[in-house]
């Protein structure tokens, strides 16, 4: 039986513009029939999993999302570098005694590396269906071969943004330490080799992974982020600037060196996050020594602190709009999970937005559970409005 995390967050954010549609302005959502502000699960994941606390606790069980792997691995291996260093963006020098592989045979055993991850892999390929591609013995599909890899062989970006675990990466560097020592393209058994279902990759384990062509490889996610909408509603408004050019005097033209509009909006956010605890510690089950427990029980604990604490990054040079969890509930059991959204589903107003946010989560929750029951044993209230409640002992709870 999954054991689940639930938190119900309420966060208040100044005049913002955090998460932007299309066309600049912040994006929306109706809701009980009234606009709503809205911050979008993404936006919300990466701004967690991006930040400083995730980087400082388990920055060596991080992986990477990207689209330019191939590069990356084209440069490790023409400059002897560690994969990891320029995947960071660490400028090193050029190691000392060693010599690359050069530009073109590292483009296309570069070329070979990468296509492992976003077309057929030679693992999956071996038991092949009329379906199937077939696989030669270099460990290329008839496709590649012809040219239709899902990675350009010219600029080695995929078309596909790829996540990438820690575990992976290091199996990457070891091949190229391997093909730079014994100057050769590497095999068939090699890059299928690449490829790893046991990970201990806190952020592929947690927000998962979906790789079309290899499947097996897939990772269901075991944290859910639901979109943050504001409990009450919202007018998004447009602010007219102007900039003033420092040189001009005012003696020929008085007017502004620049004018512009940027919209924005304010807002009491409902956020809502429900951890499988449970999934989570299989996905980390490459963390041997502990069968996935101790590394998920840190991984918990770091993306509560981080979604109490970090803001999407947008605009923020605009409005510095920072802001801290003003109240968060935590419900830990093993019964099915649900979102409390429905508090909100008639728009508040008033003066005293939060505290009659809190009242009506707290009415909502406890009519729901007098009707179908608790789906919670545990719970721990911070309360930054009532001055009730602790993170470090929060903290310590989620992670327990």
């Amino acid at each position: 039986m999954a054991e689940f995390i639930q938190l119900h967050m309420l966060v208040s954010y100044p005049p913002s513009n955090l998460n932007r549609d299309d066309l600049g302005r912040p994006k929306t959502a109706v809701m009980g029939g009234t606009q709503r502000l809205r911050i979008s699960s993404q936006s919300l994941k990466r701004a967690w999993r991006t930040s400083d606390i995730f980087t400082e606790h388990l920055k060596d069980h991080m992986g990477i999302r990207t689209r330019e792997m191939g590069v990356m691995v084209k440069d490790a291996l023409t400059s002897g570098l560690p994969l990891r260093e320029l995947l960071d963006g660490k400028k090193t020098d050029d190691p000392k005694n060693v010599t690359g592989i050069p530009e073109e045979k590292a483009k296309s055993w570069a070329w070979k590396i990468t296509s492992v991850f976003v077309d057929k892999s030679p693992k999956d390929t071996r038991k092949k269906t009329k379906k199937d591609k077939a696989v030669e013995p270099d460990g290329e599909t008839k496709d590649t071969k012809k040219g239709k890899s899902n990675v350009d062989k010219a600029t080695l970006r995929s078309e596909q943004l790829v996540f990438y675990s820690n575990d992976e990466i290091a199996a990457i560097q070891t091949l190229i330490m391997t093909l730079i020592k014994e100057k050769r393209e590497p095999n068939g058994d090699e890059l299928s080799g690449l490829l790893q279902e046991k990970l201990s990759s806190i952020d592929v384990a947690m927000f998962g992974r979906m790789l079309a062509n290899a499947t097996r490889y897939n990772v269901e996610a075991a944290v859910q982020v639901a979109h943050a909408v504001t409990v009450h509603e919202v007018a998004v408004e447009d602010d007219y600037f102007t900039a003033v050019d420092d040189l001009n005097r005012g003696d020929d033209d008085a007017g502004a060196g620049h004018i512009g509009e940027l919209a924005f909006a304010s807002g009491l956010f409902y956020e809502y996050v429900c951890i499988n605890k449970t999934l989570l510690e299989e996905n980390l089950g490459g963390d041997k020594k502990n069968g996935g427990k101790g590394l998920a029980a840190a991984a918990i604990r770091v993306l509560v602190e981080s979604a109490v604490k970090v803001t999407p990054s947008g605009r923020q040079n605009s409005f510095a709009s920072r802001a801290y969890a003003s109240y968060l509930l935590v419900e830990k059991g093993t019964q099915q999970p649900r979102s409390l959204s429905v508090a909100y589903l008639e728009a508040l107003n008033g003066k005293n937005l939060l505290g009659a946010a809190i009242t009506a989560l707290a009415d909502t929750r406890k009519k729901m559970d007098d009707v179908y029951g608790k789906c919670w044993t545990q719970e721990y209230e911070m309360n930054a409005f009532a001055g009730t409640g602790k993170l470090s002992e929060l903290l310590t709870f989620v992670a327990g």
